[in-house]
Order: structure tokens, then C-alpha cells, then sequence
């Protein structure tokens, strides 16, 4: 598919180039991962949550501090565990003699970005409290609803190992996650280049170059980026193909994927790929730009067979095939 001779409007190139500054700053403290940096930006500007898995100490929390410095928002981090409950998430009334009356103390759920550290780890419960404040964006107290601030996002992490002792998310709750993001050991050269920074005195601090109004522009700003209409047509297609791979000429794909991705899928693949484009300064979308983000949209939402675990397929390993078989415009 030809790209189309489009550019972005003048405010709408600020608003990418503050993103870029953005970017920058966070680099400046976090050596590397610049996929899971992208795709937190996308996270922003779709204003969707996003869940990452990785083994501890690859600085999955200190990205999420850093980001949350560089665009001036309040963020606050929750470690899941077994015994939490869901008034240590949304808050509680507390009564109060002297004035005979219950006061509501709101919990740390109101802020911007909530880091939901390990949030597999706790009980049924809590994760439906925060499914709440993820897809309605509002929590209840004791009767009363309050709307959470904007923007809000919860980056809730995963360790993929220990699973002792580990409360598995619901299918209704992963597909609440815009994106699954998987992140992996640094390389060579960033590790030997975050060893220098700290032994010669530690990550440098990011300070704010942008604020949440800046982001709401940002965000306003990805709805003027292009989207073809075949394109279109491709997004369904590659989410149809994980539900009836038959259709598509890959019939064998029937028997290793159990459930398909949902059509919350397909609107999530097209809004993550629009903003990705955005944040590469391009007023248009391009089918490289789905499938830079399908494996983080779809990996959540596909159900793999016993027959694809027999043969140790993941559901990245499935994703592969689907965008292999789909016809690209």
C-alpha cells in the first residue's frame, strides 16, 4: 500500500516533537527499552492500560517513575499481594466521633498512573475492584462513585516466574489491557552501560519536559494521523484469522488456537497502530505500523490449545502465522 503524501499540521508536529523530547529525557535515566518505551507512549495517547511482563530488575518500575517525571503526572506503585484488599485500592470511609459523621479516604488509586506491581497475586476480589476503575474509570465508595483523575492508566506488571501462590487474570480483565508488553534482558552494550552509570554515581534524574495538558494535545492530535481504509479491512482480517484461521488458508492453525482475539482487539490493533505512527512524526498509518504492535495486541487475547502447548508453540509463535497468511495491502 502506497503511502500517502500527508503531513502533519503544525500543532500536531509540536505535539509529536514534544513526545520525542519526551522520549529523550527518559533515556537519559533509562539505558535501552525503547520498545516498552514506545509502547507506554501508545498507552497514553490511546489512553489504554497496559500489562508488562518481565523477570525482576530490568527496570520496569523505574521506567514507569521516569516517564511519569518527565510528563509532570502523579503516579503511585502497589504491590499485589495475597492479603490485599479492595479498600487498600479504592479507599474507605473512616468515621470520625467528634463529628459524628463518615469521611471518605480515597485510596491510591487516585492518580494518574498506577503501577500494579505483580498484579497477579491478588485474590479475585481486588482484581475486580481494579477492573472497575480500568474500564469505567470511576470507583465505588461505600454507595457514592467517584471519577478517577484524567489521565488514568494502570501498567500493571507480570513476573513470569514464581507462579506459586499467583491468582491468573481473567480472560475479561486481560482483554481490558490495550497492550501486553513482554520485556527482555538488555543487551550487551546496555548492560555495560548501565554498569558505568552506576559506578560512576548512579542514574541521572529526568525532570518534566511536558505536562498533562501537553499530553491531551498529543492525544487529540493521533485522532489527525491517516488511517486507509484498506487498512482497515487489514486490521479485521488479521483478528478474524485468529478466530476462523480456515478462512484465511491456514487451517492448521485451528487446532493449536482455542479461543480468538475479540472484536475489542480489533479496535485496539487499529488505535495502537495510528498512535504508533504518531509518535514516529508520520500524519499516516501503514501496515508495518500493525504489525510492529499486533504481537503486543493480540498475545493476551488468544487462547492457545493443549495440541500448540504439546508442541511448545506461544501465542507470539501463532501471531507469526496469522500476519504471514494475511494478504498485506
Amino acid at each position: 500500500m502506497a503511502s500517502p503524501a500527508l503531513t502533519l499540521s503544525p500543532a500536531a508536529a509540536d505535539a509529536a516533537r514534544t513526545l520525542v523530547r519526551v522520549r529523550e529525557e527518559v533515556h537519559r535515566t533509562i539505558v535501552g527499552q525503547d520498545a516498552l518505551i514506545d509502547r507506554l507512549l501508545v498507552g497514553f495517547l490511546c489512553q489504554g492500560h497496559v500489562l508488562v511482563e518481565g523477570v525482576p530488575g530490568l527496570a520496569k518500575t523505574l521506567t514507569v517513575s521516569t516517564l511519569a517525571r518527565a510528563l509532570g503526572l502523579a503516579w503511585v506503585r502497589i504491590q499485589f499481594t495475597p492479603d490485599l484488599l479492595p479498600s487498600d485500592l479504592v479507599g474507605t470511609e473512616v468515621f470520625i466521633p467528634g463529628e459524628a459523621r463518615f469521611s471518605v479516604r480515597k485510596g491510591p488509586l487516585f492518580a494518574n498512573i498506577v503501577l500494579a506491581d505483580e498484579v497477579n497475586r491478588a485474590p479475585a476480589k481486588v482484581q475486580s475492584a481494579l477492573l472497575e476503575a480500568m474500564q469505567e474509570r470511576q470507583v465505588s465508595i461505600g454507595g457514592t462513585t467517584f471519577p478517577l483523575d484524567r489521565p488514568f492508566l494502570v501498567l500493571a506488571t507480570q513476573n513470569p516466574i514464581e507462579q506459586e501462590g499467583t491468582y491468573p487474570l481473567p480472560e475479561a480483565q486481560l482483554d481490558r489491557f490495550l497492550l501486553k508488553v513482554k520485556v527482555d534482558y538488555p543487551t550487551r552494550q546496555d548492560e555495560r552501560q548501565i554498569l558505568e552509570m552506576s559506578l560512576n554515581g548512579g542514574m541521572p534524574v529526568a525532570g518534566q519536559v511536558a505536562s498533562p495538558d501537553d499530553l491531551e494535545v498529543a492525544a487529540e492530535a493521533v485522532t489527525q494521523v491517516a488511517f486507509d481504509d484498506a487498512l482497515k479491512e487489514y486490521c479485521v482480517q488479521v483478528v478474524q484469522a485468529t478466530r476462523r484461521p480456515g478462512a484465511y488458508r491456514m487451517p492448521e492453525l485451528a487446532s493449536l488456537i482455542g479461543f480468538g482475539a475479540s472484536p475489542r482487539a480489533t479496535i485496539a490493533l487499529a488505535q495502537a497502530a495510528r498512535a504508533y505512527a504518531f509518535l514516529q512524526g508520520r500524519a499516516y498509518t501503514t501496515p508495518d505500523d500493525v504489525k510492529a504492535l499486533a504481537h503486543d495486541v493480540l498475545r493476551h487475547r488468544i487462547v492457545t490449545t493443549y495440541e500448540a502447548e504439546a508442541e511448545e508453540l506461544t501465542t507470539d509463535d501463532l501471531i507469526d502465522r496469522v500476519l504471514d497468511g494475511v494478504d498485506v495491502p
